[in-house]
This record gives C-alpha cells, structure tokens and sequence, in this order.
C-alpha cells in the first residue's frame, strides 16, 4: 500500500479515491434519456444520453415557456427507463395536479410530491432524503425536481409579511448559494439527478437584450448544466397542440457552451417529440440534402412533415449512426 493509499485509509472519507480509479461525485457514469435526441444532444453529445445522473440540470426561461411541462417528460422517461425508480418532486408553485400528472403518462405511484414554500424548508427536506437514501442497504434509482426555484421566499420573508414589514429580504441569495453548497455534493454522492427550473428576467441597461436567471449565483454555481428556455407556438390547423421550444445551453460542463438547438414539446402524452430537431443537424453535417422544400431521401423528395410523422422509417440505423457522429462534432468538446 502507497502512501497515497494509506491517507485515503486514514481520511475515513468512504469517496475519497485515486484519480485513476474514478471520482464516486463527480464521474458521469450515465444520463437520464431526455425523450429528445436532439436535446440529449444539447446536454452531453450524444444523441442517446441526457442529462447527467449525478449533477443539478437548471431549466430556466420566462413564464410559459414549458418549463414544468419539459421537466414532466424526462421525469416520465426517467421512470419508464427504471421500472424500480422513483421521483421526489419539490412543488413550489401549486400548479401540479394529479391530473396533469397521469395525462402525461406518468406512474403516479412512484412519484412523491412535496410542496415547500421556503429555501429553509427545501434545503432541510431535500436533505434528509438524501441522508435516509445513502442509508438504504440497497439503492433504487431516485430524480429529484425543483419546481420552480424562483417562487421559493424565506423564512425571514414569510415573518416579513406577517408583521406587515416592508421589507426586502437581502438573505434570499445567499441562502440559495448555502442550500445548493450542501446538497450538490450530496447529491452527486447519491448518484441522484435532479433538474431545477427556474425564472429569467430582462436585464435593464443593457446595451444588448440579455437575459439572467433569478436567484443569485447559488444555481449558477452549482448546476453543471443550464439551458434557457423559449418558445413559439405549434399548431395543428387551429388547434395549439405544443411549443417549439428554442433552446440555448449557458453553462454546460460537458458539452459546447452557447450551442442552441430547436425541440417539440407536445401537451399530451407525447411530452418531448423524440426526432424533431434532427432534420437540421442531418442537413448541415449532410446526412441529409434539402431541394426546394423538400428533403432527397433515396432515390425520392419527401416533405420534412412526412418524415416526422413517420419517423422509424427514415431515421434507420445507418443515419441514426451519421446523426450521432453529427451529433458529437457539433456540441462535444474537441469534437
């Protein structure tokens, strides 16, 4: 035994470990399929990873831009991708219901939902249940969601208002900072993901329009990956089925940062579309060629709605495997 070896002995720090032998908080072993490709994409590379399963993915944008909605469709995919896993979903905002939860085809039993309503509250929940969790003999996968951030107040606030005291809290960022400076770690131990959503405001004075996210530096920090959220609307005849959610990765630890990508988010069960947003990668690495307005496959023109409506039988695995080439080249590092 090294002498390198004999600290770690010493430490009685169960993660502590050589370099060589893997970082237990900070490796990605694996990721959280999205539901989108293109979107996975976006967060680590590749068209069939995710997100991280061990780091804070923010998703933040103005109000309505699907930010709730998104996260519901990679906590279904989550759960339908471990059969024994489970999701403990911090509520904020009063705006879930066990309705939209089953409509998005969500197995509602194995979803807990815990509404908190301060950052003292959310820090000291979250906490205990990643505790409790690194006690069990035998782990199953566990998601944690924060939803949303920005409508969490503080204990401080709270008292504020009901002594009718006009007041600012001043404390609220710094106790953001503290809460996610305890639990990031945590979490990353635990092998727990867990997405937070967040609000984005206008910043006044700026010379170009720019965007920031509320609440401090803490979540800036402490995510790995932050992607900003906007959206236009998608319709079928006059019908508003989804957005097509325009998004733009601000901090990515593992991908490109500035990379922006364009996915569907349906309303329904369908959550995020799997193959949209592949057409435009396929075509600017020349998987595929544009003629007019239409797209050559083969030896024929297809429309691109006709491809999206049947997908399997254009994205084969022949251009699934060029797309995923495609795909590393234009968000990985070096690629």
């Amino acid at each position: 035994m090294g002498f390198l070896d004999t600290v770690i002995k010493d430490s009685g720090n169960e993660f502590a470990s050589i370099v060589s032998n893997g970082i237990a908080a900070g490796d990605v072993d694996n990721y959280v399929d999205t539901g989108s490709y293109i979107f996975n994409a976006l967060c680590s590379g590749s068209l069939y990873g995710g997100i991280p399963s061990n780091k804070v993915t923010a998703l933040a944008g103005e109000s309505s831009t699907g930010k709730t909605f998104f996260a519901l469709s990679v906590v279904r995919n989550f759960l339908e991708a471990n059969p024994t896993g489970g999701v403990i979903y911090f509520e904020t905002e009063s705006a879930i219901s066990k309705e939209m939860i089953e409509s998005r085809g969500i197995d509602s039993n194995r979803m807990v939902l815990f509404p908190v309503s301060t950052i003292e509250e959310f820090r000291t929940q979250a906490c205990r249940i990643v505790d409790k969790y690194m006690k069990e003999s035998k782990r199953e996968p566990m998601m944690f969601v924060l939803d949303s951030l920005g409508m969490l107040s503080t204990s401080k606030e709270m008292e504020d208002v009901a002594n009718d005291k006009q007041v600012r809290d001043m404390t609220k960022s710094q106790l953001i900072k503290g809460a996610f400076r305890v639990l990031t770690l945590k979490l990353g131990q635990a092998k727990i993901p867990m997405i937070v959503t967040n609000h984005t405001y206008d910043v006044i004075g700026s010379y170009i329009p720019t965007k920031e996210m509320g609440g401090g530096t803490g979540l800036k920090y402490a995510a790995s990956t932050i992607i900003y959220l906007g959206k236009k609307k998608e319709k079928d005849g006059t019908t508003l089925v989804g957005n097509i959610i325009k998004c733009e990765a601000k901090k990515s630890r593992l991908t490109k940062e500035g990379s922006k990508i364009e996915t569907r988010l349906y309303f329904d069960d369908r959550g995020l579309d799997k193959y949209y947003g592949l057409l435009e990668l396929g075509e600017q690495y020349g998987v595929f060629e544009r003629k007019g307005n239409r797209v050559i496959v083969g030896n024929s023109t297809v429309y691109p709605s006709a491809i999206l409506k049947d997908p399997e039988k254009y994205f084969t695995e022949e251009v699934m495997q060029k797309l995923e080439e495609a795909a590393n080249k234009e968000f990985s590092y070096g690629g």
